[in-house]
């Protein structure tokens, strides 16, 4: 087993792809793994790396793989359907568990795992690329600069950007289903743009909605605020348009409508290409509040979402194979502080008051 090497499952996704080309940056040589043969073996012969092909639910398959490493980033979605069955093959071989998920409920399932975890001496990291790291370190400076803090506030918006088919299909699964927030400790649901804002990035000002974004979970677990709420950029008109959202909620959910969407989104390309993801930027904004109405701020800015998410990734990989890991359920920050964000290449940050 080389020391720099980890299994990447999921490398035939947009997301998977670009991280398995950013690893050389980081001097690191994962082994790219997924179902699809006719996209990772061409993209593993290109790179010069090793190759498996075989499927999440292939217990076997999958569990000789881990055996090979002591990292595994999960990037095959949905995270609903497929991080169970990576989570029990890791507890098994003594495998890091890291994936790029960005889901509460899934957070919050992957949490239970935590004293088996402790038993085995493995971490299990999800939410390691742009949901969650930039805002969960954002969560953990705010904590730091008010820790009496009893209200937490983050958005993000990315400007110039696009999606991929992975986030989009994610996206198409959640269609018609409810917001939600963290009150008073508690996850509750709430309907999906309850509120709208407006919020200084600092660049640029931008209306956002609240939507329910994984730090729901993850910035309670690494900062113990008990009320959360997360936030999008929108467009002011669509924002009054999703408000009606809720008397369609019953088509929404139909798996007819969804399997529409899902078969409109594979007519569009995997994803932003090189040119489109250099000239697009990210950012993220974050306030805190205590009892007596005090506030402080935090903003940042860094690179396009999905290079957010490769550099962040394996810099973390690069961390646990140097044997700076914390066995259990972990967050970004948790684990790693406040500045893990300010390694990747290109982010700036700054408190605003």
């Amino acid at each position: 087993m080389q020391s720099n090497t980890f299994l990447l499952y999921g490398a035939n996704g947009y997301t998977g792809e670009l991280i398995a080309r950013f690893a050389n940056k980081y001097n690191l040589q994962p082994i790219l793994a997924g179902r699809r043969k006719e996209v990772i073996e061409p993209l593993a012969i290109q790179l010069q790396l090793a190759y498996k092909i075989f499927e999440i639910n292939d217990s076997a398959a999958l569990l000789a793989a881990l055996r090979e490493v002591k990292v595994v980033l999960h990037a095959a979605g949905p995270f609903d359907n497929t991080a169970k069955q990576m989570i029990f093959a890791c507890l098994l071989t003594g495998t890091h568990y890291l994936d790029i998920n960005g889901d509460i409920t899934v957070f919050e399932r992957i949490k239970q795992y935590d004293d088996a975890a402790k038993k085995g001496g493995i971490m299990l990291l999800p939410g390691v690329g742009f949901d969650v790291v930039p805002t969960d370190c954002i969560a953990l400076q705010l904590k730091n600069l008010l820790p009496d803090a009893l209200t937490l506030q983050l958005a993000f918006a990315t400007l110039r950007g696009n999606i991929s088919h992975g986030t989009a299909t994610t996206m198409a699964d959640k269609i018609g289903e409810s917001g939600a927030v963290r009150k008073e400790g508690k996850i509750i649901a709430v309907p999906l743009g309850k509120k709208g804002k407006w919020v200084d990035f600092g660049t640029k000002k931008l209306f956002v909605m609240s939507i329910p974004l994984g730090d729901i979970s993850t910035a309670y677990f690494t900062t113990g605020i008990p009320n959360i709420e997360t936030f999008t950029a929108i467009s002011h008109k669509v924002y009054y348009y999703l408000k009606l959202q809720s008397l369609f909620n019953w088509l929404l959910r139909t798996n007819l409508l969804r399997q529409y969407i899902k078969k409109k989104i594979n007519q569009r390309p995997a994803g932003p290409d090189d040119e489109q993801r250099s000239s697009a930027s990210s950012m993220v904004w974050g306030e805190a509040t205590n009892a007596a109405g005090k506030k402080v701020a935090v903003r940042l800015s860094g690179p396009e979402g999905y290079t957010l998410t490769a550099h962040s990734t394996l810099i973390i990989i690069q961390k646990i194979l140097n044997g700076n890991f914390v066995p259990g359920y972990q967050t970004p920050a948790s684990t790693y502080g406040e500045n893990l964000v300010l390694e990747i290449p290109g982010v700036k940050r700054e408190v605003v008051n």
